[in-house]
């Protein structure tokens, strides 16, 4: 099961935020589980490594990034993903048509986010944590 994980999933865990610090990170802990495929985008690393870095500094957040980055798969954001976003005129947030394209092209099935109404336009399925575990999980 290939499955999104949204910049503030990822926010959520680096920072202990309660109470979706619950939910988050178990999602997370699929990454280790070889029936699962947990991916983000390079641009929801940034954004999580920027609010790690303003809550624990630096060097703390780029231990936290590596950590990620050896359990996740990355999309990837290219010219193609670009121009479907300007196609689709339906997308009012570029950043968030950028991850959405890029989630396609890696074939994933589900977005799972805590900012639902983002992705208004999509076409998978999108769900918060909580209700992720909920319905595929436990």
């Amino acid at each position: 099961m290939k499955i999104f994980l949204d910049a503030n999933v990822l926010v959520s865990v680096l920072n202990k935020e309660y109470p979706l610090f619950s939910y988050s990170s178990r999602i997370l802990s699929l990454a280790d589980n070889a029936k699962y495929k947990v991916h983000t985008s390079p641009l929801c690393m940034a954004i999580a490594f920027y609010f790690a870095e303003k809550k624990h500094g630096t060097d703390h957040a780029r231990t936290k990034i590596n950590l990620l980055a050896e359990r996740l798969h990355f999309t990837s954001v290219d010219e193609e993903t670009v121009q479907s976003v300007i196609r689709n005129k339906k997308i009012h947030d570029f950043e968030d048509g950028l991850q959405y394209y890029s989630v396609l092209e890696s074939d994933c099935k589900y977005i799972v986010t805590e900012d639902k109404n983002d992705f208004y336009f999509s076409e998978i399925e999108v769900l918060g944590s909580r209700m992720f575990l909920e319905k595929y999980i436990f």
